[in-house]
């Protein structure tokens, strides 16, 4: 049997060479670490948090405030466009960590700087996709100014996961979280968001209920 070694050498080349690192990408396996960066690193806690954990709860919460949105105020919100933007929200933590409230908002000179790092920090992680696929990412990670009010959203709906943490650490004993609760509660009440407070008001007391109670057994 001939072997056409050239044939060969030209598939190694490819392999080795333009195609392997064509098709070779770190994005979403750098997505994937999110589940080893866990949050309130200065808080006692009684069950971790990880960012992985956290962002799918955002995403379900930012979602459902753009459907109440929707279907009660007559809003045209983009609610899957929300959904995603919780879903990578906390994306650049890969790279940054995840930085304590009272440290990232001390002064507006050290969330400015922090703002900045996080910029830099997405465009790091956009660089890890193929330029094809790169424009779908980027309006996740960077919205447009016309979607500013989905970006409040997606803030509430991160602080409303915030909220429930206390809810289920005080459920659990931990009065750990009991300060943290007055102060996420005070500020999302301060946003001003109807949609927010539809949800505190209809669906947040649930949080603390057991299976039972819950009417699942």
């Amino acid at each position: 049997m001939k072997v056409n070694s050239a044939k060969f050498f030209w598939r190694g080349c490819c392999l080795r060479g333009g195609m392997r690192g064509k098709m070779e990408r770190d994005f979403y396996a750098m997505m994937s670490r999110m589940k080893y960066i866990e949050r309130w690193a200065l808080m006692r806690n009684s069950m971790k948090e990880n960012i992985s954990e956290h962002s799918l709860e955002v995403s379900m919460l930012a979602h459902a405030l753009a459907v109440i949105g929707n279907r009660r105020y007559r809003k045209n919100l983009d609610a899957k466009k929300a959904a995603l933007i919780g879903l990578y929200h906390d994306a650049t933590e890969i790279i940054t960590g995840d930085m304590p409230t009272p440290i990232k908002y001390y002064n507006a000179s050290i969330q400015g700087a922090f703002k900045d790092i996080e910029n830099k920090a997405a465009r790091q992680l956009l660089s890890m996709l193929p330029e094809e696929l790169r424009p779908d990412y980027e309006a996740i990670f960077f919205p447009e100014e016309s979607e500013e009010y989905i970006c409040r959203l997606v803030k509430a709906a991160d602080k409303l996961s915030a909220l429930i943490k206390c809810i289920e650490e005080e459920k659990a004993g931990n009065t750990e979280f009991r300060s943290a609760k007055e102060t996420i509660t005070a500020a999302l009440h301060g946003m001003g968001l109807v949609e927010a407070e539809d949800f505190m008001r209809e669906f947040l007391t649930a949080y603390g209920k057991t299976l039972d109670e819950l009417g699942m057994v």
